[in-house]
């Protein structure tokens, strides 16, 4: 059964079509928005590098554009502090790598990246995906 609390990146996102993020070491640091003070003003996104800030929809399906915020994709973020330097709000600050997973489930109201295990599985159905039973290994 799929947990509700677990967060997990989202396969069927678009993001995950961009190129991956090169080099064989981790950045030392993260960039992390705090979406409760995002606007959606996108400047942060025209002074990416690599392409890693992502648009969120607002809450309202009729109106995404209205309370739209962004999201940085952690798996590509090479942490050039671009975003957190060009955002007139104030409102993407970098931590050290580590932290920045942690700091990102208080500080995140939406994501389309990173997703539940349970949306998860209701995206793996919708999309006709199923998951292959690990194979038994006989003693």
């Amino acid at each position: 059964m799929a947990d509700e609390n677990i967060i997990v990146a989202n396969p069927f996102h678009t993001a995950k079509l961009k190129p991956k993020r090169k080099g064989k070491k981790p950045p030392k640091l993260l960039a992390v928005v705090h979406q409760s003070g995002c606007t959606g003003c996108e400047v942060c996104i025209a002074g990416c590098p690599v392409d890693s800030i992502e648009l969120v929809p607002g809450p309202n399906p009729n109106n995404p554009g209205f309370q739209q915020t962004v999201e940085i994709d952690l798996e590509r973020c090479i942490g050039c502090q671009n975003c957190s330097q060009d955002c007139p709000w104030d409102t993407i600050t970098m931590y050290e790598h580590n932290d920045a997973f942690t700091a990102w489930g208080p500080e995140t109201l939406y994501s389309n990246l990173y997703i539940s295990e349970k949306k998860l599985d209701d995206l793996n159905e919708e999309y006709g995906i199923k998951e292959e039973e690990p194979e038994k290994i006989e003693a």
